[in-house]
């Protein structure tokens, strides 16, 4: 850990080929800022990425970095941190990525509790594939594989999280600096499972979650002194509000215990050795 990192530290040579406008570009930056404020630097960061507009973020950071398969991000960086827990580790993804084909490995990583953040960009579409409705599509969304809308109630992500256990559940919007990067910051700052979903417009396929939209809807819970992050009774109220868009730190669990200090994983196990374990070929002799 560092005081002299900056930011700027954490950028890659690699322009982003995101289209003009993209909030992905405002997520980025506040990963990156919120990484630097943590004191973390790229020497000891890895982020891990999936498939989607996101799914290069790992190209545009200047870090550690996996480009994994479709919604196979979380337990891969999940066995990163397991493998040195000395890394700060940072997995992005969309809400397509992981609130799909990745829904059960969400699940699993949320339950589990492993001291990670995991940044969602939502911008309620599959923009890379050209505009068709997501998991996190209003029903009444009409795209090209939906033309009547998509029929369906869309997938309430920080729901799932709270009923999956989830320790630190927040919510942030690309376009607010600020407050992305706080939140973002906090995520990092938790001891377990830090998720954070963030509305990230898409300016192409997308003409109803808008920037405007965002703007005139947000209500932020940290403006509200008498919220109390801690009490879940009130999260699940918030939650499951659907007249209402929210941001801020919604729920976490100030007593949260990471999966690696409750299966004493503290040892850097990323050193290998050369050769097979002792007595393996006795092992393999057992079964074969």
């Amino acid at each position: 850990m560092s005081s002299d990192v900056r930011f700027t530290d954490f950028k890659s040579d690699k322009q982003p080929t995101w289209c003009p406008g993209c909030g992905d570009f405002g997520t980025m930056n506040g990963m990156m800022k919120a990484l630097a404020n943590t004191g973390n630097s790229p020497d000891d960061t890895f982020i891990v990425a999936g498939i989607g507009c996101s799914g290069k973020i790992g190209t545009y950071m200047h870090s550690y970095a996996l480009h994994g398969v479709h919604g196979r991000a979380l337990p891969v960086g999940a066995g990163v941190k397991i493998a040195n827990p000395d890394l700060e580790v940072m997995v992005a993804g969309g809400d397509g990525d992981g609130y799909s084909i990745g829904a059960g490995h969400f699940v699993h990583a949320v339950r589990r509790n492993v001291d990670m953040s995991y940044v969602v960009m939502d911008n309620r579409i599959y923009g890379l594939t050209k505009g068709q409705f997501s998991p996190t599509s209003r029903e009444d969304f009409e795209t090209s594989t939906s033309p009547e809308g998509t029929k369906q109630a869309p997938v309430n992500p920080l729901a799932l999280a709270l009923a999956s256990g989830g320790t630190f559940i927040a919510q942030s919007f690309s376009s607010d600096a600020k407050r992305h990067t706080e939140i973002v910051q906090r995520a990092i700052e938790h001891d377990g499972f830090g998720f954070v979903n963030v509305y990230s417009p898409c300016v192409t396929f997308n003409d109803v979650d808008t920037y405007d939209y965002f703007r005139e809807s947000l209500v932020d819970l940290g403006e509200d002194d008498s919220y109390d992050p801690a009490d879940r009774d009130a999260a699940k109220q918030v939650i499951l509000d659907g007249d209402k868009e929210y941001q801020g730190v919604i729920y976490e669990q100030e007593d949260s215990v990471p999966y690696e200090e409750r299966m004493g994983f503290d040892q850097d196990m990323s050193d290998i050795p050369d050769g097979a374990p002792e007595n393996a070929m006795d092992l393999v002799r057992e079964f074969y």
